[in-house]
């Protein structure tokens, strides 16, 4: 059985860099065969996610996908030189011990290479605290490496190129799950 890997998107535009790159990295796992989602946050009911009401209906099935999720793609953009305030919104209503035995890669994107720390100052230790058994080496992605226009949505080579290094890398540090016959 191949691991469940869920990638949790941060971002509150429907039109997000971030959503292009997190959806880069999902069909790069999907097509080392993974089993893959998405869930990107702004699509939860802002009232319930605000209140923290996880008895919702919408809020209670992310929650399970993130508990049945073997491992993570978290990604943001960076604003005021963090994550977003939806994607904490979100974090805050795991457990404490929400992501214990998971493998996480955090990703971030934004306008300038001074958010670069993001990753390692913001994002990483909220990883931590909420148990994750390995955080890879996340990566940083410029606005401008994501080229949007007639076609479809695309990365620079540069960039995917070291988007999928993270992957891979992320890929191999996930635990082997075998099921005893």
């Amino acid at each position: 059985m191949p691991p469940k890997l869920l990638a949790l998107t941060g971002s509150p535009s429907a039109h997000s860099r971030t959503e292009v790159v997190a959806g880069h990295v999902l069909r790069r796992l999907a097509h080392a065969g993974f089993e893959t989602a998405h869930l990107s946050v702004r699509t939860l009911p802002a009232a319930d996610l605000l209140s923290a009401r996880r008895g919702e209906p919408e809020i209670r099935r992310a929650l399970e996908a993130v508990a049945e999720a073997d491992g993570l793609v978290i990604a943001t953009p960076v604003y005021k030189a963090s994550y977003t305030g939806l994607l904490k919104a979100f974090l805050d209503l795991l457990p404490q011990d929400g992501l214990a035995g998971k493998t996480v890669l955090p990703l971030a994107t934004g306008g300038s290479l001074a958010h670069v720390l993001t990753i390692d100052y913001a994002l990483r230790p909220v990883l931590a605290a909420l148990g994750a058994r390995h955080v890879t080496a996340g990566r940083f992605v410029l606005d401008s490496s994501v080229e949007r226009g007639a076609g479809p949505d695309r990365l620079r080579p540069e960039a995917e190129l070291d988007l999928f290094q993270a992957v891979d890398e992320f890929a191999d540090a996930l635990p082997a799950l075998t099921t005893v016959p």
